[in-house]
């Protein structure tokens, strides 16, 4: 019953936790596709922006008066693209120089960008989409979508920017949980957390960066810090940093001090990976309550099962018992109590059988040793006889007999005297017979 109730717990602990990382990687999928149109679809707002024909015309000018003609219907542009989502944070258009022309912040306004990456590979003609990266300008975070302009006849002119707040994309991803002790978290292509409801944990790599990424993004202060610092946490970098796929994987986290569980996915827009996390605790505390109510009831079911063997082995041990004591009476006094077992013997089970069988066996035995005990003082008479023939014959057989006998012959040859008369001589002779007769006896007993 142990080792069943255990196999069976096993399984049950296995296909609970199974059932729970799969929890964990659909939570993490849902919100991960949600992630990813989002960006597709402020990716074809940038879009837009860098081919609207004012923004176009503004960048494409060759000479001020021509930008000036441009410049209110360029900013109205911007401005309604603004207010048409809360998310946004800025919305402005840079020169091949790097430099803010137009933008709905105007601190944004004549700051230079070519140091900045969205604005070095979307010059050379490439759509970009930035990390959660903070702001030189404004300090806040945030995530730029960058297109290059075109002129009509195809030459890059500037670059439309189009940042949305990171609290936005933070909200996202923290209204995901699975429990009161879970959260989500994002991380880039870099490994490093872009997303936590933990503040303290932003623009934190899970492992130490190589030198030469940290440098970078402390040279273009992508994350807003001077040092990206290491959680260090090894087993989560090495299934959830540029992975390709959903899964799942536990990992022990220094921070809490605790084994954790976290499913994880990819998003298909950016490289980065989006995990639900999971105390591990908390998922072991209803099955450790599981636990125990099978311990009990193992202990129920087990107290039952011994009090109904003990019955049973009693009734089993007891007629056995009285078995033996019957047949170790049998053997050292010839005898034993047959009302003790005459009551089992009446059962109709196999301890029934086998006392009935032994009271049987025991009735031939006694009659068997009986007639023996007839047998050996019948042969012991005919031995004493034996005996005493062999011994008779033995003394008749002697010379010292045979002399006697002759002697006798002699004597019973002779005559009686003159002075006896034949009966004084028949008396005497038959004295020295009958003396000689009991000392034969004598000497054969």
């Amino acid at each position: 019953m142990s080792f069943t109730t255990y196999h069976n717990l096993q399984e049950s602990l296995k296909s609970a936790e199974d059932s729970e990382y799969r929890k964990l990687e659909l939570l993490a999928t849902s919100n991960a596709s949600r992630l990813d149109q989002l960006i597709i679809d402020i990716q074809r707002v940038a879009v837009q922006v860098s081919t609207d024909k004012d923004v176009v015309g503004f960048l494409a000018a060759t000479n001020p008066q021509k930008q000036t003609a441009f410049r209110s219907s360029m900013q109205r542009t911007l401005d309604n693209v603004f207010r048409s989502n809360p998310d946004y944070d800025v919305v402005y258009i840079i020169d091949t120089k790097g430099r803010c022309l137009a933008a709905t912040d105007p601190t944004f306004i004549a700051q230079n960008y070519a140091f900045r990456e969205y604005f070095r590979l979307s010059i050379q003609g490439r759509p970009y989409v930035s990390g959660i990266i903070v702001g030189t300008t404004s300090g806040r975070p945030g995530i730029y979508f960058s297109n290059p302009v075109r002129s009509e006849g195809g030459k890059i002119v500037g670059v439309a920017v189009l940042k949305i707040k990171g609290e936005d994309i933070w909200a996202i991803v923290n209204a995901l949980q699975a429990g009161s002790q879970s959260y989500a978290f994002l991380v880039d292509e870099h490994g490093v957390i872009i997303s936590h409801p933990d503040k303290s944990l932003l623009y934190h790599s899970l492992v130490p960066l190589p030198a030469n990424k940290q440098q970078q993004s402390e040279t273009d202060r992508l994350y807003g810090v001077d040092q990206i610092k290491s959680l260090d946490v090894p087993e989560l970098a090495a299934a959830i940093v540029g992975a390709k796929q959903t899964s799942h994987t536990s990992y022990y986290s220094p921070i809490e001090q605790t084994r954790q569980m976290v499913g994880f996915a990819p998003l298909q827009e950016q490289p980065w990976v989006l995990g639900v996390n999971k105390v591990h605790a908390q998922f072991d505390a209803p099955l450790n309550e599981l636990i125990w109510q099978n311990s009990y009831s193992l202990l129920a079911v087990g107290a039952i099962a011994t009090i109904i063997a003990l019955i049973l082995a009693q009734s089993i041990a007891k007629p056995i018992r009285a078995l033996t004591k019957a047949a170790q009476s049998l053997v050292e006094q010839d005898d034993f109590d047959t009302h003790q077992l005459a009551k089992v013997s009446d059962a109709n089970d196999d301890i029934g059988q086998l006392v009935r069988v032994f009271l049987q066996m025991a009735q031939e035995v006694k009659a068997r040793e009986q007639k023996l005990q007839q047998q050996v003082m019948e042969l012991n008479v005919e031995i004493d006889e034996a005996k005493k023939a062999r011994q008779v014959a033995d003394i008749t057989q002697t010379d010292y007999f045979q002399e006697l006998q002759q002697k006798a012959q002699k004597i019973k040859g002779r005559m009686p005297k003159n002075d006896e008369t034949k009966t004084d001589y028949f008396q005497q002779l038959h004295q020295k017979a009958q003396n000689l007769k009991d000392r034969v006896v004598k000497i054969a007993d």
